[in-house]
Formats: structure tokens, sequence, C-alpha cells
């Protein structure tokens, strides 16, 4: 028996608590994973309070990242005690997550565990951390160099801006931070942020074309947000959007494109092949100090989880909340 958050479908909309499960109820794969650690990301919020309909089948465990250790295998790659880590690939909204203690997976979604990292920091990464690895590596791949300007980080206090920043900040970039939260300034500067801006200043229509300002940008908000940092990068300058935290519109014009060159990269991080991921969790192990994952992350128990996503969801916290399955 192991224990899991399991989400369900009611007659009122769905259920979701912990629940004691026998290992034979675990979905197909070919590994099979004592999970140490989890986390809660958007999207798992999303699934636990219901608030948008990301989970596809039911009984359904959530949670999009895991890392543990390899207790049964028939995948080449894997033998058992090997420590892996997992990020998205549809699990927790099709396939059975990491909010438990057990996990049966498809081996080809996993990668290792960098040695850089103990498992816990490797959740305070989690998927919000490795997406800023996606994002950042996008920039620098296009050409984005510290000495053409500042770079924009939208959706700062969260994980995915908070792993950004400490990395840009790492890389030599001068990082202005774009947040709704006035009282975590200390919080963002702490981990390289130059500059802090309130996020109501990019939050509503603005012109097609602005002054120049953001050699690059990693984006988490979409809508507004998302066409007002278009419209403000530099010439030949990128911004690369991964989040629709504002909203999955894009009410801008092609005027920053033809006029201005700039390139809008699309960061997908759910379905990213191998080699991206395994280039991103380098980046992370090279440019991220573990010292940083402190301030980021906060450590929850799995009796906890389900609490902790809908305050998640109400824009009660920042950073990462890790979640150990066995406490």
């Amino acid at each position: 028996m192991f224990s899991a958050i399991v989400i369900d479908k009611t007659e009122d909309g769905q259920s979701v608590g912990l629940q004691q499960l026998d290992e034979s109820a675990l979905p197909e794969g070919d590994v099979t994973v004592d999970v140490a650690y989890s986390t809660l990301n958007f999207k798992d919020g999303l699934a636990i309070t219901g608030s948008s309909p990301v989970v596809r089948k039911f009984p359904m465990v959530p949670g999009i990242d895991l890392v543990g250790t390899v207790t049964d295998s028939s995948h080449a790659d894997w033998k058992v005690g090997d420590t892996v880590v997992l990020n998205g690939w549809g699990v927790g909204e099709g396939h059975w997550g990491g909010l438990a203690q057990k996990a049966r997976l498809k081996g080809d979604w996993l990668v290792p565990l960098p040695s850089a990292f103990t498992p816990e920091q490797a959740m305070a990464i989690g998927t919000a951390g490795y997406t800023a690895a996606l994002c950042v590596d996008a920039l620098v791949d296009w050409g984005v160099t510290p000495d053409k300007g500042e770079i924009l980080v939208t959706g700062a206090t969260g994980g995915v801006g908070s792993v950004a920043i400490a990395i840009l900040k790492k890389l030599g970039y001068s990082v202005v931070a774009l947040t709704g939260k006035p009282g975590e300034v200390d919080y963002l500067k702490g981990l390289g942020a130059e500059t802090v801006m309130d996020r109501a200043e990019l939050a509503e229509k603005g012109k097609p074309l602005q002054k120049e300002r953001w050699a690059g940008v990693i984006d988490t908000a979409g809508s507004f947000t998302l066409a007002n940092a278009c419209a403000q990068t530099k010439y030949g300058g990128a911004v690369a959007a991964c989040g629709l935290a504002q909203g999955a519109d894009f009410p801008a014009t092609v005027m920053p494109f033809i006029l201005r060159g700039v390139a809008l990269l699309g960061i997908d991080s759910v379905m990213a092949p191998k080699k991206k991921r395994l280039k991103a969790w380098e980046r992370l192990a090279k440019d991220l100090d573990p010292a940083a994952l402190e301030a980021i992350g906060q450590t929850i128990g799995l009796s906890d989880a389900v609490d902790a996503a809908r305050k998640f969801m109400s824009g009660e916290v920042k950073g990462r909340f890790i979640v150990d399955v066995n406490a």
C-alpha cells in the first residue's frame, strides 16, 4: 500500500484527497519509482482545485514533477537504484503523477538527477525551474548576450520567474523583475534582480510599438503583458513566452516583428524532446546556485498538498512548494 493524492469525478464536479492505494492500482509503464519528492506547479493547482479541466481521465493522481529511485525496470536506460527526475509528459493529466509515494512511468520520460542537486533541490527546481532554463537557453541561442541590455522577467515571484532571475544573474545579465507583489522586492533583489517593476505598468492595452527597453524577455503572463513586452523589445531582441497567468490571448500587432525583427520564441516544457531536457538540466546544474533554492523553495508534507494548492492558486505564495511525499 502507498499514499497518494487522488482526484475523482463526482456529480457535483470532483473530489480530491489523500488515499491509501494498492500497488496493483498503478498504471502501465516500464519503470516503477519510489517517489521521494514532488512539487506543486500552476497546472497542479488547476487540477487539484478544479479551476480548469486539465485532468483528462479519472481517477487521477496529480503532480507533473517527481524525483525518486527506480525499484523495477524493463527499460534499457534504467536499472534498479537509479535516481531519476520526471517533468511533464502529460503526467498528472492523463497518466498518474508524482503526488504519491509510488509511480509507474515510461522510461523515455525520465532523465537522471544531476549530481549537483539533492532530490529535494531537484523539486525546488521542478518543471517551473526546468522551464526557466529552457527560456534562458532560447534567449542565449538567439544571441541575446548580457552586453545587449536588460532582460525583463514577468511573474517574477513565481517558480519560473524566481529560477530565471537566479540563472540570469549568474550569467551576468541585468534583470528587471515584473511583479504584482510590492512586498517581495527584497526577495527578488536577493535572487539577482537589479530593478523591480509593478506589473500594472504592462497589464493594460498599450501602443503597437513603444520605447525600446529590453534585449530579451521571459514571459509567464501572456495577454497584454506579453503584447507590451514585445512592443518594448529592442531591435533584434527576443521574447521567450512560456505561460498564460494573465490570459491566453495575445492582443498585439505584427509591428515589433516586422519593423524591429523581434523574435517571439514559444517554450513548451511538457513535450520537449530529451535532448532539450538534458541541456536544460545541464544549464541548471552549471548556472543555478543551489543556495538560491533555499529562498525559492518551502517543503510540505503530502497531506498538506491540497490546501497548499488552493493557496497557490489564490496567489498567497511565492517561489515553490516542495512536497515530501513520505512526510
